[in-house]
């Protein structure tokens, strides 16, 4: 099917370009969202009058994604879920997850416009691209974790498996600790009954 693009299609052309494209994807994707037209005689000569105004509000757009992209690429946003030991998330965080993160921090930015093949399932720090136009596309930084402290130490450079080892660590640590106090108030023990012993002989002697 040929479609003529409104607009710069990312692996497929820019705007004005008259493409061939698979019906299904132009049905579902490229008409309902107004980025093409079927690329019949009137649609073109359509275009072909409005051009110039087309143009003109691509161009407005682009400059208002620009801006937008200077603040926003390389943002890190928190986004807080439960997951196991192992980092495994109970659930996952999706593009509206995303979006909903930028937007909580001020940025006006939506679902749609969040790349994201498949959404996360594991505790961390991911990177997603943002297309805030066709032509301007920024990227920002996902950093899960099951708290704020977490995700501190995270963005830190930390890694979940590093912070369990450092638990762990610390957990064995303690323990250690622990017995060495037992065996130091043992040996104490052992210390005054020794003491003691010669001093219960002496007074049996008397």
């Amino acid at each position: 099917m040929q479609v003529i693009l409104l607009e710069r299609v990312a692996k497929l052309g820019q705007m004005g370009d008259v493409v061939d494209v698979k019906p299904g994807y132009a049905r579902n994707f490229l008409l309902p969202q107004g980025k093409a037209l079927s690329a019949s005689n009137a649609n073109i000569a359509s275009f072909e009058a409005q051009k110039a105004q087309l143009e003109a509000r691509n161009l407005e757009t682009k400059k208002e994604a620009e801006a937008l992209a200077e603040k926003l690429d390389g943002q890190q946003f928190i986004v807080i879920r439960s997951a196991s030991d192992a980092g495994a998330l109970y659930g996952s965080v999706t593009p509206r997850d995303a979006a909903d993160a930028a937007t909580e921090a001020g940025f006006t930015v939506d679902k749609k416009q969040i790349a994201l093949i498949a959404p996360i399932k594991e505790l961390g720090l991911h990177s997603l691209a943002v297309k805030l136009h066709p032509e301007v596309e920024v990227e920002i930084q996902m950093n899960v974790a099951r708290s704020e402290e977490e995700a501190e130490l995270q963005a830190s450079g930390k890694s979940i498996q590093e912070l369990a080892a450092e638990e762990e660590a610390a957990a064995e640590f303690e323990i250690a600790e622990l017995f060495d106090d037992i065996g130091s108030a043992a040996s104490e023990d052992d210390d005054l009954v020794a003491e003691e012993a010669p001093a219960e002989e002496d007074e049996a002697k008397a």
